[in-house]
């Protein structure tokens, strides 16, 4: 995370409370300490640790680019933090019903996008709408010669 031009705080909104998030979209990811893995999913902070330990001990997860250490503010070593692999693989591993929820939403998310090819987030589209729009002009290239649409899109917030 040293890119600081590429971070931005993401905030969850969970049914306790919302918790902010480290956002890295240079490397395409989240970063939560373990305190806030505990909050997001309502467990104890030993069931993490160990949720951790073996998520890098069995290779599900290589340690090495998915935990930080970084000093922070008000605090005199360096607090740990976890990029979004580990914290969904913790939540996949969680037996609470934040995590019940969350594997809900997560497993529907992925089914839609694997029947369906794609997954369409409105929000992230209307806050990069030129990439979007970059990428719909991908997709049209890909589309064969005698089958070409076109496509326009509005969007209202």
């Amino acid at each position: 995370m040293k890119n600081k031009t590429n971070q931005k705080i993401v905030i969850y909104q969970a049914k306790n409370g919302a918790i902010e998030l480290r956002g890295d979209f240079g490397k395409e990811t989240i970063w939560a300490t373990q305190k806030q893995i505990v909050d997001l999913f309502g467990i104890d902070q030993s069931v993490v640790s160990r949720h951790v330990r073996n998520i890098f001990k069995d290779g599900e997860i290589e340690q090495k680019s998915n935990m930080q250490k970084m000093h922070i503010a008000n605090s005199d070593k360096p607090v740990v933090f976890y990029s979004l692999d580990v914290i969904l693989s913790v939540g996949y591993r969680t037996n609470s019903k934040v995590a019940i929820e969350f594997r809900k939403w997560a497993t529907k998310t992925l089914k839609q996008h694997l029947l369906q090819g794609y997954t369409i987030n409105k929000k992230r589209i209307g806050e990069n709408y030129q990439k979007f729009m970059r990428a719909m002009t991908d997709v049209r290239a890909l589309l064969p010669a005698g089958n070409k649409i076109k496509t326009s899109f509005i969007f209202h917030s």
